[in-house]
């Protein structure tokens, strides 16, 4: 049984009337406008949607980061909006960056009159190259022994303790400092962003880097391992300069554009704000040569003055040990000061025969540590073929000329040289006979020992002599060297002196009357 509903005819004829007028109301929609006229930014700018906008409470708005870092330079003006600040860096320009304590009162208590520690670092900005940055880096190495990545103007440098920098991390630094005093920390980055692209043929676009600082506070064993704090921001490095001009170059584009283009971009600020982001991973990889100097613990000194150090005297730093290789710090102790009981002749000079393993003893023992992992496969062959310009290319000026004079056993050229023969008394007697009988002389044979003289003294003189003939020091008397018409001069230190390098002496000698001794006589 089906009902239906009757309406009056007055509610009939109303209903009616209310579709008509709604159906003319949708009508107009759209026809002044146009098309074309429509955007949904008009719309989102009513005041409606602005206050229902502000009302909403955006993510970490109420947070307040304990510190911020501030590098005190310009960010490009060619970035868009709501994409990451850039800022262009010179090679080798130091350039400050400000710690800041942004602490509420009562906040972090702990930390209240203490000391914490932030490690700078330079990393890659591409996630691809993280994934290889140890090769990287290693490469860089190889390019540029002896340079570092980043390192740290200390004389400009306010407020800082106890700098560090890892010989075998040379993209990092680390300090201490106070949060409640003023701290600016001036750094300078070494590397630019084109030492780092795949195919170098001029014109390329160099990688971005980040500048990461990480900041701990001291735990119950007094080392800085509890994470406080982490900021970084993206940089780029040029060529001295390069920076400057690229910056200027960026604002002459931005000036051509449209005002409509610029509103994508973000203005240039005239300082970089580090901003939040999570803690660098530690580096698992620990090389095989020892890195004394660089550990954990606190060992603080004053680095110039006003700097707010303490008073503590610093504790002597603790190397670097590899576990994984087996080696302990006294196998390492004796390996860096050559104190091995027994070392031959043969051990001190390498052979072309040498194995790789006893190549890397040998570098061990004459203080070339630093450098054994570089020429881990390389034999006492390999290492003895290398010219002077590989080995300083290698191992930077100063350990490379040493290196070489190490592999080619070279000894120190002495200050002075003589050579002098003993005249046989024999001999000579044979020639004066012949002389008065009028007969020629045979042209007598001498043989004459080289003495080689560091501290040009009558007294070392003395010893070399009593050395090469196999008498005591004490037996020699007095040495006298034979001058014009055949008078005998007393030899001082004054006269040895002024000896030409590589003089020939005949040597006489005269036994004295009263007591065993000689009188030595130079011709």
């Amino acid at each position: 049984m089906a009902w239906a509903l009757k309406l009056p005819l007055a509610d009939e004829v109303i209903e009616s009337g209310l579709v008509q007028d709604f159906d003319a109301s949708l009508s107009g929609i759209g026809q002044e406008l146009g098309a074309g006229a429509y955007s949904m930014s008009d719309v989102l700018a009513l005041p409606i949607f602005k206050q229902e906008e502000s009302s909403l409470p955006p993510e970490n708005e109420n947070k307040i980061l304990p510190f911020q870092y501030v590098l005190c330079t310009a960010t490009s003006p060619a970035v868009k909006l709501h994409e990451e600040t850039l800022t262009y860096l010179n090679q080798g320009q130091s350039y400050e960056i400000r710690m800041l304590d942004n602490r509420k009162i009562g906040e972090l208590p702990e930390i209240s009159g203490k000391l914490v520690k932030s490690i700078f670092r330079v990393v890659f900005h591409d996630r691809r190259l993280q994934y290889t940055e140890h090769q990287q880096l290693e490469g860089w190495r190889w390019n540029r022994p002896g340079d570092r990545i980043l390192d740290i103007d200390v004389p400009m440098s306010v407020g800082i303790i106890d700098p560090r920098s890892n010989p075998n991390q040379l993209n990092t630094v680390e300090f201490l400092w106070d949060p409640s005093k003023r701290t600016s920390v001036f750094i300078q980055v070494h590397c630019i962003s084109t030492e780092f692209t795949m195919r170098k043929h001029g014109g390329e676009k160099g990688v971005p880097f980040r500048i990461q600082i990480d900041t701990f506070k001291e735990n119950e064993n007094g080392e800085y391992t509890e994470h406080i704090h982490s900021a970084s921001c993206q940089i780029k490095v040029f060529k001295p300069k390069g920076a400057d001009r690229k910056q200027k170059t960026d604002r002459e584009k931005m000036e051509k554009r449209t005002p409509q283009e610029k509103e994508k971009y973000q203005p240039s600020y005239e300082t970089t704000i580090l901003t939040e982001c999570s803690p660098w991973p530690e580096i698992t990889y620990v090389p095989n040569a020892p890195s004394p100097g660089f550990n954990t613990s606190h060992s603080s000194f004053s680095i110039g003055e006003g700097n707010g150090s303490p008073n503590d005297p610093p504790e002597p730093p603790a190397p670097i040990v590899d576990v994984s290789s087996g080696i302990t710090p006294v196998q390492i102790f004796l390996q860096q000061n050559c104190l091995h009981n027994e070392i031959t002749e043969q051990d001190k000079n390498l052979l072309p025969t040498s194995t790789p393993q006893e190549a890397q003893q040998w570098l061990h023992r004459n203080r070339f540590a630093a450098f054994s992992r570089l020429f881990t496969n390389f034999s006492g062959a390999d290492l003895l073929k290398l010219t002077r310009d590989d080995v300083i290319q290698i191992c930077g000026p100063a350990d490379g000329i040493r290196l070489f004079n190490a592999l080619k056993a070279r000894m120190v050229r002495p200050r002075l040289t003589i050579y002098v023969c003993q005249e046989s008394q024999q001999l000579r007697e044979q020639e004066q006979q012949k002389h008065e009988n009028g007969e020629p002389g045979n042209g007598a044979f001498f043989v004459y020992h080289a003495i080689y003289l560091e501290d040009l003294t009558s007294v070392e003189l003395t010893e070399k002599i009593a050395q090469l003939f196999s008498i005591s020091p004490h037996q020699i008397n007095q040495i006298y060297k034979q001058g014009p018409t055949g008078i005998h001069v007393l030899i001082s230190d004054e006269m040895i002196q002024n000896f030409q390098d590589e003089s020939c002496f005949i040597l006489d000698t005269m036994k004295a009357e009263t007591n065993d001794s000689y009188h030595i006589f130079l011709k």
